[in-house]
């Protein structure tokens, strides 16, 4: 059994078993995963993949036992990579982070330009996507940290840790009658056309619980992943909006009013997830506290001995998360 080929069944079931895709991904040939892979079931004595015809199909039973262990194998030697990293090059590495548009766009872009100045001969790459997207690239090594609000807990294997949580902003043209409420209320919003998130993206989920909660149907004409898509319907009056509030930047949306209606929505948390038993270097604890600054080094080993996310969740049950305005 060699370890590549661990890692070639690894990388076709991730792929979907697309062995195509993994050879293109692992920079190698088709034909010879395909070899790698016979070989080591004729080893085993086990078939791993189900086949129709020269396709595969899915996992055996025995081959879904078989990933799970390929899993822990290639994670232990990643770690062991990381820990002579960790002491032949401190300074030196890669940081691969999976977010959401409104992170990547709104809340990273000032942690980012500090973590590259302290830390330049690290190579940071970002990945977007739905919120599950990234918390499976995490789960499967594909990247260091997964950043979202939702969907997170859809995906085993990740430690989460709260970062700060945050409410909703209404955005409306300048002298819309709604400016005219005070305070505005759901049953006010829901008399206009509404412009808001995808379902599954940037906590979509608590709008839509007020609104039932309330007996209220909105009519939510455009729904978009990107909040600066919102902002342009909002601007060529196809409805009024909803973001995060941290999506709104005075000095730029100036054609446009923003209403905090945080009294109106249950607050949201965004979250930070890592692979269990993931060796973290120095410098990801590092940027974690820049995106975080109550995670400290103390809080974070705490978290890494932790046996489950239940113990991290009450580890932070008893803590204060910072609000964002």
């Amino acid at each position: 059994m060699k370890l590549q080929q661990l890692r070639y069944v690894w990388e076709v079931a991730r792929r979907g078993m697309n062995v195509s895709a993994a050879a293109q991904s692992l920079y190698t040939s088709q034909p010879g995963i395909s070899k790698q892979i016979l070989q080591l079931e004729q080893e085993l004595g086990v078939q791993i993949f189900v086949r129709s015809g020269k396709h595969l199909t899915g996992l055996t039973p025995a081959g879904e036992k078989i990933l799970e262990a390929a899993g822990e194998v290639l994670l232990r030697v990643d770690n062991i990579r990381q820990i002579a990293q960790e002491f032949s090059s401190e300074e030196a590495g890669s940081l691969t982070i999976a977010t959401t548009h409104t992170q990547s766009r709104y809340v990273l872009p000032a942690v980012i330009s500090r973590f590259v100045a302290q830390y330049p001969a690290v190579s940071l790459h970002m990945h977007q996507g739905t919120p599950l997207q990234i918390a499976e690239m995490a789960a499967r090594g594909a990247a260091d940290f997964a950043i979202a609000t939702e969907a997170m807990e859809l995906v085993g294997d990740l430690v989460m840790m709260p970062c700060y949580r945050w409410n909703r902003v209404l955005l409306l043209p300048k002298e819309h009658p709604l400016l005219k409420a005070k305070p505005v209320s759901l049953a006010d919003i829901a008399q206009y056309p509404i412009v808001t998130y995808v379902s599954g993206f940037t906590g979509r989920g608590k709008l839509d619980e007020a609104f039932r909660a309330e007996d209220l149907a909105p009519r939510v004409v455009v729904t978009a992943a990107d909040a600066d898509v919102i902002k342009t319907y909002v601007r060529l009056g196809v409805g009024i909006g909803i973001v995060a509030s941290m999506a709104f930047d005075a000095a730029k949306d100036t054609d446009l009013v923003s209403l905090d209606v945080s009294h109106l929505f249950a607050y949201s948390t965004t979250r930070i997830g890592f692979r269990r038993g993931a060796f973290l270097r120095h410098y990801m604890t590092d940027f974690m506290k820049m995106f975080a600054p109550h995670l400290s080094q103390e809080l974070v080993e705490r978290v890494l001995e932790s046996n489950s996310q239940h113990e991290v969740d009450q580890l932070f049950a008893k803590l204060p998360i910072p609000v964002l305005p």
